[in-house]
């Protein structure tokens, strides 16, 4: 029998300390602190499913403007849970989320999940020449982060 899930906007809905544990052992991630984490929550819209017990078994977040530009981060699925689209679930409720219509542009990085974003519609970057970063790969295990 297949086990019933929730998604949930509701900021109060968020299990600060599950999420954070993910992703502190996350590869894009890796040691990011709980202050770190609780900020960047506090500036994002985001997404979590739920399992029917309450347990959060999911989450993904997007930094907008929520009128130009849209970042999709963090997006996880515990793996007791995989095999039952909840990753597509939540990116689609993100990409149908009154608050992100009509924006020019969204941006993810993604290592191993290309697959499932080119099914929602996501393509690669075909002239990357425009876009320059700032990428600081080590940030999260420098002492007071």
């Amino acid at each position: 029998m297949s086990e019933t899930y929730r998604l949930s906007f509701d900021p109060s809905d968020m299990r600060l300390d599950a999420i954070h544990a993910f992703l502190a052992q996350s590869y894009w991630a890796e040691n990011i602190s709980r202050a770190v984490v609780e900020r960047a929550i506090s500036g994002s819209l985001c997404v979590g499913v739920f399992a029917a017990g309450g347990e959060q078994v999911g989450f993904a977040r997007v930094v907008t403007d929520r009128a130009t530009f849209a970042y999709l981060a963090d997006v996880y699925v515990l793996a007791a849970h995989r095999g039952h689209g909840l990753a597509a679930r939540m990116v689609t409720a993100l990409h149908d989320h009154p608050d992100l219509q009509g924006l020019r542009r969204w941006m993810l990085a993604t290592s191993d999940a290309h697959g499932l974003y080119a099914a929602l519609g996501w393509t690669a970057i075909e002239d990357a020449t425009p876009f320059m970063q700032r990428h600081f790969p080590d940030v999260y295990r420098q002492a007071g982060r």
